[in-house]
C-alpha cells in the first residue's frame, strides 16, 4: 500500500515538473518572440528611415567626397557600396561611381568586393532574425522569394536573381538567409553572379567618365555577358541547361551552412 502511494506521490511529482519545464519552455518562447519582434522593429524602423532620408549625392559630389580621401578612397567605397547594399536603396549608383573613379577594372573589383560583403552581412542578419521575422519585414517581396528560393534550387535561384537586370539586391539577401538556402551555395552564387552585373554598371561610369570607342565596346559586351548568364542561370533553375553553371556545387556535396 505505501509503496503504491510512494508511486502515486512520484508520478505526481513527475507530472508537476513537466508542467512547470512546460511553463517555463513557453515563457522561454514568448521570450524569444518578442526579442525577434523587438528585432523587427529595430530593423524596419532602420530601413524605413534610410530609404525615407538617406539620399546618395549626385555622382559629381559622391566622387568628390570619395576622392577627398586620398590613398584610403577605395576603402571608402568599399564600405560604403557594402552600407548601400544592406539596404533598399539600389547599389547601381555605387557601381557607376565606381567607374567612375577606378575604371573599368579598378571599379569592378572594388564593386563586387563591396556587394558581396553587403550581401553576405544582410544574409546572416536575416539568419539571425528569423524566417518569420524576416518575411514580414520583405512585405510584398516575401511570397515570390519563399517560391522561389529554397535549398534545393539555391545556387541558380540566387545566381538568376542576382544577374538578372533591374533585380535589387536586398530581398535576395535576406530572403535567402530567411528561408534557410546554406551560406556556403548563397556565398558562392552571389559572388560569381554578382561579376557580370557588376561590370556591367561599372563600365558605363568607366564611359561617362572617357567616352572612347573601347569603353563604349566594353560597354556592349558586358551587357552582352549579362544577358546571356541571365538566359543561362533561368535554364539551369528550370532544369534545362546542358552544363551547370560556374561555381555551381555538386548537389550530393552540399551542406546547409
Amino acid at each position: 500500500m505505501s509503496a503504491t502511494r510512494a508511486s502515486g506521490r512520484a508520478g505526481a511529482g513527475r507530472a508537476d515538473d513537466d508542467r512547470r519545464g512546460g511553463d517555463a519552455a513557453r515563457r522561454g518562447s514568448r521570450r524569444g518572440t518578442a526579442l525577434r519582434v523587438a528585432a523587427l522593429a529595430v530593423v524596419v524602423v532602420a530601413l524605413i528611415w534610410v530609404a525615407a532620408t538617406v539620399r546618395l549625392p549626385e555622382l559629381d559630389d559622391l566622387r568628390e567626397r570619395i576622392e577627398g580621401f586620398g590613398w584610403w578612397s577605395w576603402l571608402v567605397f568599399v564600405a560604403a557600396y557594402a552600407v548601400v547594399a544592406l539596404t533598399p536603396i539600389p547599389v547601381t549608383i555605387m557601381a557607376l561611381l565606381g567607374g567612375l573613379l577606378f575604371g573599368v577594372i579598378g571599379g569592378s573589383l572594388l564593386s563586387i568586393v563591396g556587394a558581396v560583403i553587403g550581401s553576405i552581412g544582410a544574409y546572416w542578419i536575416a539568419r539571425g532574425l528569423g524566417r518569420t521575422t524576416v518575411m514580414r519585414l520583405l512585405g510584398r517581396h516575401a511570397r515570390k522569394l519563399e517560391e522561389r528560393l529554397d535549398e534545393s534550387s539555391g545556387f541558380a535561384a540566387v545566381f538568376t536573381l542576382r544577374v538578372m537586370p533591374g533585380m535589387p539586391y536586398w530581398p535576395v539577401n535576406y530572403g535567402a538567409g530567411a528561408v534557410g538556402v546554406p551560406s556556403r551555395v548563397f556565398s558562392i552564387a552571389s559572388l560569381v553572379a554578382s561579376v557580370p552585373g557588376q561590370v556591367s554598371l561599372v563600365s558605363i561610369g568607366a564611359f561617362i567618365a572617357a567616352p572612347s570607342f573601347w569603353s563604349g565596346a566594353v560597354v556592349v559586351i558586358a551587357w552582352g555577358v549579362v544577358l546571356g548568364f541571365t538566359i543561362w542561370a533561368w535554364r539551369s533553375w528550370r532544369g534545362k541547361a546542358e552544363h551547370s553553371l560556374p561555381g555551381e556545387p555538386d548537389p550530393s556535396g552540399t551542406a546547409a551552412g
